[in-house]
């Protein structure tokens, strides 16, 4: 799901014309290997606009995302009621091309023992705006797939920007992006 969610957000930003939003930025579970192996298989999501949080999850956890097996049940079943299998292009292809390459993406590490849950795999993430230091819109995902409507977080980030000179920028959260 998150392939269609990042083709999607790129797409978009081609027709934003608004210099003072910065983004979107991606950041995902894994590590070098897997982030170029998806940009491969993703180009029209740029590199410079992608990261990946480690195996320690403090990007995740600084950002207060949480696990799919801790949240509520019946939100997690009315996420569930709303869902689509995501649009790949090229059809049979293009889920062929998915399928063939989701073990190489998913967030295991290598030292992982046998018979252990990957901690990765039961992560959530989410949807920021921020302006400054301001986060104007938070989204946390309940299940994977499970994220806000493209065109609605666009339209937040529009208004806030027009409304002072400043661009978008991301807050500083210890363990996200570096800080």
């Amino acid at each position: 799901y998150c392939w269609s969610y990042a083709k999607d957000w790129s797409t978009l930003q081609q027709d934003v014309t608004d210099g003072n939003i910065q983004g979107p930025l991606f950041v995902s579970i894994g590590d070098e290997e897997k982030l170029n192996v998806f940009l491969d298989k993703n180009p029209c999501v740029p590199r410079s606009q992608a990261f990946v949080d480690g195996y320690d999850f403090s990007a995740y956890d600084a950002a207060g995302f949480g696990r799919f097996d801790e949240v509520d049940k019946d939100a997690a079943k009315q996420a569930m009621s709303n869902m689509v299998a995501p649009e790949l292009e090229g059809g049979v292809k293009g889920w062929w091309n998915y399928l063939t390459v989701a073990s190489k993406l998913a967030p295991i590490p290598k030292d992982l023992k046998f018979g252990d849950i990957p901690e990765g795999v039961l992560r959530l993430g989410g949807t920021f705006v921020v302006k400054g230091d301001k986060i104007l819109y938070r989204w946390s995902d309940r299940v994977p797939g499970d994220h806000p409507d493209i065109q609605e977080v666009l339209e937040i980030a529009q208004e806030a920007s027009s409304k002072k000179n400043s661009p978008f920028s991301f807050p500083t959260i210890p363990g996200f992006f570096g800080n």
